[in-house]
């Protein structure tokens, strides 16, 4: 019965796939296996081909000639990996990133009228549906000891969440009021009302599918300067090494984009938050006391230089 549901449930979802057809209906020069391939790239800052082709399940030449046509269209770079030279790591250009951000954005409005078409009531439903059957195959092939983490883009309601959870941790670890809270909105406001997608952007950490962290890059006041805000892991999520994954991924961000440093304010009771930019090559830079948020703290500025200037410094 299993597995003639199953396989009813697989034509069924194919069918639907094909609706969505990345190349037919989204109007973009990719298949669905190439654009599977910019997605993973655009949510791994450090990704070599052979991690490529097992977490998709690609065969090696397939994967070959699809990165050497994304070569030829400057959307990709290939070189040694940092780790291992014999293997091969693979990076998103600029155009590379604009190109996955456009199908990411085409596959939400795509996604988005398909759920417009289901009744209201009937979403919880749905989802929650999809989610059981998603971590009942998932445990089937890999211990629960090893959860997944992914790092992706923001979607509708992820910048509420990043409100809602900033304040709640730091008001249950810290006991920050509600000016903090007002901080992270006006932060979260400004980003969605005038971000400049190709200077700045925004990562949500996913835990076996749900959110678990955040973070945010944007411009600072000298036009060369990034400036890392909203860094937060889920209490529940910590322990997998998520922080690393989004400030790697900021890191990333900010040098594709061309800023020649990388800043952020913090606070030196945030200890665990601190070992991650240390880790990361940040250097504490200033610190001066002051009152914020119900409490007496001291802030500190950190840097990272990401590139070096023209006279050598």
């Amino acid at each position: 019965m299993a597995v003639e549901e199953i396989r009813e449930f697989n034509r069924f979802y194919t069918n639907l796939i094909g609706a969505l057809d990345y190349s037919r209906h989204l109007h973009t020069p990719f298949t669905l296996t190439e654009a599977r391939v910019l997605y993973e790239l655009a949510h791994a800052p450090h990704t070599d081909a052979a991690d490529l082709r097992v977490e998709l399940s690609l065969d090696a030449g397939h994967l070959s000639r699809m990165l050497g046509k994304f070569e030829e269209q400057q959307l990709v770079t290939r070189g040694p990996s940092d780790k291992d030279a014999r293997r091969q790591r693979i990076e998103l250009t600029p155009q590379g990133r604009r190109a996955a951000a456009l199908l990411e954005e085409r596959s939400q409005e795509a996604v988005g009228t398909l759920v417009g078409k289901i009744a209201a009531e009937d979403r919880p439903r749905l989802t929650e549906a999809m989610r059981t059957v998603r971590d009942i195959l998932r445990d089937g092939e890999r211990p629960r000891s090893r959860p997944r983490v992914v790092v992706r883009g923001t979607r509708p309601g992820d910048l509420g969440w990043v409100i809602e959870r900033n304040a709640a941790v730091y008001a249950a670890e810290f006991g920050w009021n509600e000016e903090y809270e007002a901080l992270v909105a006006r932060i979260v406001a400004d980003f969605a009302a005038t971000r400049d997608p190709e200077r700045e952007a925004a990562w949500i950490a996913e835990l076996d599918g749900e959110r678990a962290g955040c973070v945010f890059c944007v411009r600072d006041e000298a036009p060369d300067t990034a400036r890392l805000r909203l860094l937060l892991v889920d209490p529940s999520a910590r322990g997998h090494g998520i922080g690393g994954r989004l400030v790697d991924e900021c890191i990333a961000f900010a040098r594709s984009a061309g800023y020649a440093e990388i800043v952020l304010w913090t606070n030196d009771i945030l200890a665990d938050a601190r070992r991650i930019y240390q880790r990361a090559g940040f250097e504490l830079v200033a610190e001066r006391p002051h009152h914020s948020f119900g409490h007496d703290l001291v802030g500190q500025d950190w840097k990272l230089v990401l590139a070096t200037a023209p006279d050598g410094r």
